[in-house]
């Protein structure tokens, strides 16, 4: 199966936590949206429950996370966790934010598969959501 025109990919953008800075997650959301993405952007605090509802619901292929608040180590692996808790294993998480190189490899273990710091660019961004990100019900048993 393929992705035809009429077959946007669904992405959740999501700030998880009580990080007020949303201003990058709304640059990315609207960067994804223009490069032909259906985008679905959940405002400010939200919890890992909420997000995974959210994914649910909307039936997404992905989930981008933005955290600028530190808390990466513990709200990544919280979303991933609710996510998995109702049934998605398969989904595509992926996140940005001020996240030392240090815990890259870290994030990485737990399931987020792509991780963006400050200074990347939108089309890098971009370019790896179209090589990473298929639509969910290509995967055996996904929807």
């Amino acid at each position: 199966m393929s992705v035809t025109p009429l077959q946007k990919l669904r992405i959740l953008v999501a700030k998880p936590g009580l990080d007020g800075h949303d201003r990058g997650a709304k640059v990315v959301a609207r960067a994804l949206r223009d490069a032909g993405f259906e985008v679905i952007y959940t405002g400010l605090h939200q919890t890992p429950d909420m997000i995974a509802d959210a994914a649910l619901q909307e039936d997404v292929d992905a989930v981008g996370l933005s955290i600028m608040s530190g808390a990466h180590n513990t709200l990544f692996p919280a979303v991933i966790d609710a996510l998995k808790a109702r049934g998605i294993s398969d989904m595509v998480v992926f996140g940005g934010g001020i996240i030392p190189e240090g815990d890259m490899d870290r994030l990485r273990s737990v399931g987020v598969q792509g991780v963006f710091t400050p200074g990347t660019t939108l089309g890098s961004i971009i370019e790896w959501v179209r090589e990473n990100v298929k639509p969910r019900s290509m995967n055996a048993g996904a929807r």
